[in-house]
């Protein structure tokens, strides 16, 4: 894997940022690295054991004209959830390595060495030392999760994890491999060369709790491009209470069958911009949840998976807010949905001004989807509140399906309103299927492809407040 960590425009008196498992994704050139499998580190229930403080500064260098990334550190250690056959975890100081810290000399071959040495031992971790400045190139290899359910104990929420950021850039085209099949299936077949190895370390059935491959959490500037994450025990990438998310030339890759392996989740962050991307999983390729503005998304190839999906929202009564989002020129095949509202009965606050535009589908289950029925579940309880939908534009959906080409399923008591449809166009690639409509309010600006005549007129209502 070769991943650039990078520092934006801050200067000196940035921000202090934590970030868990700081060091977790630059693994030697020189091997393979199977992240946790009793070598690198090991995690409390609340995240990692090992982190780091990091400053951040203007500039990158070197002397042979690399980019260069440039880091500070204090290191935190935080409790540590591991049997006692581990043992106590060995420290790997990056100075004992020929790091200089100076914030003139290439630290890069130092970083490495630390790496190589905290590679043989198990629950290591590798100090930064506070008070230094050190100049960081890209670092090779690849990261891979262990799939012995000791070492995972009774199962953590992420597998990696950075928190606090301020300006941080994962950069390069490396892959990390959850290798979740070990999850998905209690008893998985083996069949390569590999799938056997998987197997000849397989000591026990997985723990319920499967992990995110990679979460940032509380950040602001942040950005992935270019990196695959694949085979994620549940979500691959996840942005909680985040702003100034950028997220491009992005791949996941996971089976359609993969269980809650969203390929993004957002969730309470504001100003996100994703592009350029192609994402395969076995939920929904992006997955927009309460708390989230501003989201702009182009240029994404999806499936297989479940479609784009705002929702679901207002679960167990709660509130829920989601404006200005943005999703054109995207294509799916061979998904559950296209592009998708879903939120459960019960739950308040509102839905408003989101747009899907010049959205090609091909054998997609149902291609326009509103749901205020939604449950995961066999037994939901009816309720007469719900998240109001507002603003809602579909302009240029066009291609085949397999089951309904449009759905709108709202609530009875709680109507969608400000629903629009303009140049839709969309086959069946088997037997045709009526548009539904329920309790949907709206118009048809230009003729549609099915005809659709089921939305209702004469309703408005004022944007709620969230």
């Amino acid at each position: 894997m070769s991943l650039d960590m990078k520092t934006g425009g801050f200067n000196k008196k940035s921000l202090t940022l934590m970030i868990l498992i700081a060091l977790c994704l630059w693994c030697s050139r020189f091997e393979t690295c199977q992240a946790r499998e009793g070598k690198y580190w090991t995690q409390s229930e609340a995240g990692p054991a090992t982190s780091a403080l990091v400053k951040k500064e203007n500039g990158y260098g070197g002397n042979d004209g690399r980019r260069l990334s440039k880091f500070m550190g204090d290191m935190w250690n935080g409790e540590a959830q591991a049997t006692q056959q581990y043992g106590k975890p060995s420290s790997f100081n990056v100075l004992d390595y020929g790091a200089k810290g100076d914030g003139h000399t290439d630290d890069t071959k130092a970083f490495e060495a630390a790496w190589t040495a905290a590679c043989k031992v198990a629950r290591s971790k590798i100090l930064v030392p506070a008070g230094s400045v050190f100049f960081v190139g890209p670092l090779d290899g690849t990261i891979l999760a262990p799939v012995s359910s000791k070492i995972w104990g009774s199962g953590l929420l992420q597998w990696i994890e950075f928190k606090e950021l301020n300006g941080f850039t994962i950069q390069g085209k490396g892959t990390i491999d959850g290798r979740g099949s070990v999850w998905w299936n209690d008893l998985p077949s083996y069949g390569s060369e590999w799938e056997s190895e998987v197997g000849n370390q397989l000591d026990g059935k997985m723990p319920s709790t499967k992990p995110t491959a990679l979460r940032f959490y509380g950040s602001t500037g942040v950005t992935v491009t270019g990196i695959t994450i694949q085979n994620s025990p549940q979500t691959h990438l996840k942005f909680d209470s985040c702003t100034g998310v950028q997220v491009s030339d992005f791949t996941t890759s996971s089976p359609g069958n993969s269980p809650n392996t969203d390929g993004i989740h957002l969730q309470n962050s504001q100003n996100v911009l994703i592009y350029s991307s192609d994402l395969a999983c076995g939920d929904d390729c992006i997955s927009i949840q309460t708390g989230c503005s501003n989201v702009f998304i182009h240029n994404v190839n999806c499936g297989p998976g479940h479609g784009i999906s705002i929702g679901g929202l207002g679960k167990d009564n709660t509130k829920a807010c989601v404006s200005n989002v943005t999703v054109r020129d995207v294509s799916m095949h061979n998904t559950l949905t296209g592009v998708r509202i879903k939120t459960w009965q019960g739950g308040s606050g509102s839905v408003q001004g989101i747009t899907f535009s010049n959205v090609q589908v091909s054998g997609v289950g149902t291609p326009i989807m509103i749901d205020q029925f939604y449950c995961d579940g066999s037994k939901c309880k009816n309720d007469s509140s719900a998240v109001a939908l507002t603003g809602i534009n579909y302009l240029g959906i066009k291609g085949t399906y397999t089951e309904k080409p449009i759905h709108f399923a709202c609530s009875d008591s709680m109507p969608c309103v400000g629903v629009s449809l303009s140049t839709i166009e969309l086959t069946a690639s088997e037997e045709d299927s009526p548009p539904l409509c329920w309790n949907a309010y709206g118009t048809v600006k230009t003729t549609t492809l099915p005809p659709v005549d089921c939305l209702r007129t004469g309703k408005s209502r004022y944007p709620t407040e969230c």
